[in-house]
């Protein structure tokens, strides 16, 4: 039996007194200690080796709720698998079998579930693994459909689990894997509505008037405000191949995917492993609960920014940095600056 050690969890409330509770336990301004959410576009679990028959993956959740660092000086109560966001990418082959453990941590002040979309079964998952605060539910799988499926919190009011974090990736290998790259990353987008206007100091709370009226103050990639750059960016040689996991948590917003300076060689469409690439793509289309996969050759070094192309959202907070390093390619691209393009964190 493989035991992948993954924390992650579980919900389950309407929307009432009780489901803002946890984000208006300290007001906005006052100090507290922040948590780093981010999870690194690196952290995931390598190709699955070779093997015959099909394997049992033990997967451990638990589901957590954190007051982390949003931006500079502005911290934000998310609720999470593994206190990242996003939570665990999950890894199995087509025809394994799949245990889920879902544990909701002591301290929730909500319920907490997972609808995994990879699932074949009532509610992906959601209705066995209800669990009230320090529950523990579990259910079984069978992968029978290739591809990279999103994963997330389906206790009502679902959009509003979602937006505070709870959401994640499972990628079922076709038999035999995916062709080999040189580096993998995991990268997921998701929308964070506040009361507070974007970049005020302190403890900021969840706006649910604004959450439904699908007016975001914050886009992120991988949990908070432009997460993967500065120590966090992805990093690349020349000459080497990059594959991305891409998916949108959302709840609301469709995200149009691209890589400043690079073209997709390959991209997997709507997260399809069994379909045709689509090859030599600008920008990708991925709505929200959907995912693809993009591979890229890196030919100039520099510092290439991924982003969502309905660009205002840039600033706020929807873009990350890939460094390119490695010796210059003049035959390729030349400049006056031929080294970096820049963005401030």
């Amino acid at each position: 039996m493989k035991r992948l050690t993954l924390l992650a969890g579980v919900a389950l409330l309407s929307l009432s007194a009780a489901a803002v509770r946890a984000q208006d336990a300290a007001p906005a301004g006052d100090p507290a200690p922040a948590a780093d959410i981010i999870r690194r576009g690196d952290d995931l679990p390598g190709p699955l080796a070779a093997q015959t028959g099909p394997r049992h993956h033990v997967v451990d959740l638990e589901t957590t709720e954190v007051i982390g660092q949003l931006e500079d000086g502005t911290t934000y109560t998310y609720w999470t698998y593994n206190d990242r966001v996003p939570g665990p990418m999950i890894r199995v082959r087509v025809g394994d079998t799949v245990e889920v453990n879902l544990r909701n941590a002591d301290t929730s002040a909500m319920m907490h579930n997972v609808d995994f979309h990879a699932v074949t079964g009532p509610g992906g998952g959601a209705a066995a693994t209800n669990a009230n605060p320090g529950e523990r539910r579990s259910f079984t799988f069978r992968a029978v459909a290739p591809g990279l499926y999103v994963y997330h919190c389906a206790t009502p009011m679902v959009a509003q689990h979602i937006a505070n974090g709870m959401y994640g990736l499972i990628l079922v290998e076709p038999e035999g894997g995916l062709p080999p790259v040189d580096h993998e990353f995991y990268v997921m987008q998701g929308e964070i509505y506040t009361e507070q206007p974007q970049g005020t100091p302190g403890l900021l709370t969840e706006s649910i008037d604004n959450l439904l009226n699908e007016q975001p103050t914050y886009y992120v990639m991988n949990g908070a405000f432009k997460a993967l750059t500065g120590p966090n960016a992805l990093q690349v040689r020349v000459g080497e191949t990059a594959r991305i996991y891409f998916g949108v948590g959302g709840p609301n917003k469709t995200s149009s995917f691209h890589v400043i300076g690079e073209i997709f060689d390959h991209v997997y469409n709507m997260g399809s492993l069994t379909s045709a690439t689509v090859d030599d793509v600008q920008t990708v289309s991925v709505p929200p609960g959907g995912a693809t996969v993009v591979d890229l050759t890196f030919e100039v070094p520099g510092s290439y920014i991924m982003v969502d192309h309905a660009l205002s959202r840039v600033d706020r907070g929807a873009a990350g940095i890939i460094e390119v390093t490695g010796s210059q390619n003049p035959d390729l691209f030349r400049g006056d600056d031929a080294a970096h393009n820049h963005m401030e964190h």
